[in-house]
């Protein structure tokens, strides 16, 4: 069965956005597809059917992003629901990464979304619909991770941005979700998904620790189910009270809860200083 929603999801060989576009397809939507490398994305969803547009795409380029939803737009007639989903994990600790380790994370994973947004805001607005779907992280609610500063700070971006996109665009009759998910078992650990620093300094062991755990530990064996996660996401996307926060797997569901408590907790302990500062 045909869906009429056309879908364009990037970061879409590998990972959630792979696992969203196959489970589109067979659910019968349309979909235009974005990768680094359209050798990869043909191979890894391997669907020849005219519901499925293929592109490579540098997410960091203004122009290679403009491109890609103009031949979306040309190809399908429109799109509906934007998925941000391109991005990569970093592991080191504030000290040890440099400058253009720290950047290049914020290029793809911040303002490589941001690009995308910006250029397929003008057709969401003129058909007054739309949904806009920002994949950040637990991480980008909860920071308190050794070795994961500047990833959770691209994260926690992605949660900011969000947040005042679904203001300016409410209006517009276009909504916008941040899709937060916990550990799921994909390739995001593994090598080529999870950069670590090319300097790294010995004392910061809780930094090797934590790289250890999940390049060797969690990987592969993460709890969540990539396929329930694609469902969900499409499940919101079909939602007329889709909501501005989706947390994904009952790790990001307990770790949102211990840290909303724990700013409770020091509101109310800290609350006479921070009610002193009136004039």
């Amino acid at each position: 069965m045909e869906n009429k929603k056309v879908w364009f999801v990037t970061g879409a060989s590998k990972g959630l956005g792979l696992a969203l576009v196959k489970r589109l397809l067979n659910e019968g939507y349309s979909v235009a597809a974005t990768s680094r490398s359209i050798s990869d994305l043909n191979k890894a969803v391997n669907d020849d059917s005219d519901r499925f547009l293929p592109l490579a795409v540098n997410i960091k380029d203004e122009s290679s992003v403009q491109e890609a939803v103009e031949k979306a737009i040309s190809t399908f007639g429109k799109i509906d629901i934007v998925v941000n989903n391109a991005g990569y994990g970093l592991v080191g600790g504030l000290e040890e990464l440099t400058d253009d380790e720290a950047r290049d994370n914020f290029d793809v994973n911040v303002f490589g979304s941001l690009n995308v947004i910006r250029k397929a805001l003008p057709y969401l607005r003129d058909q007054k619909s739309g949904h806009i779907i920002n994949i950040s992280s637990i991480g980008g609610f909860v920071g308190g991770y050794p070795g994961f500063g500047i990833y959770c700070a691209t994260k926690f971006a992605v949660n900011g941005f969000s947040e005042a996109l679904a203001q300016e665009v409410n209006p517009l009759g276009i909504k916008v979700t941040i899709v937060e998910p916990g550990y799921f078992r994909t390739n995001f650990l593994s090598e080529g998904s999870l950069i670590t620093p090319k300097n790294q300094i010995s004392d910061y062991q809780n930094v090797r620790d934590a790289q250890n755990l999940h390049q060797n530990n969690l990987d592969q064996q993460q709890p969540g189910d990539p396929e329930k996660a694609a469902a969900a996401m499409i499940k919101i996307a079909g939602a007329d009270d889709a909501p501005l926060n989706l947390f994904l797997g009952a790790d990001a569901y307990d770790l949102a809860h211990k840290k909303i408590a724990e700013v409770k907790n020091e509101l109310e302990a800290w609350k006479e200083l921070t009610t002193s500062t009136a004039f």
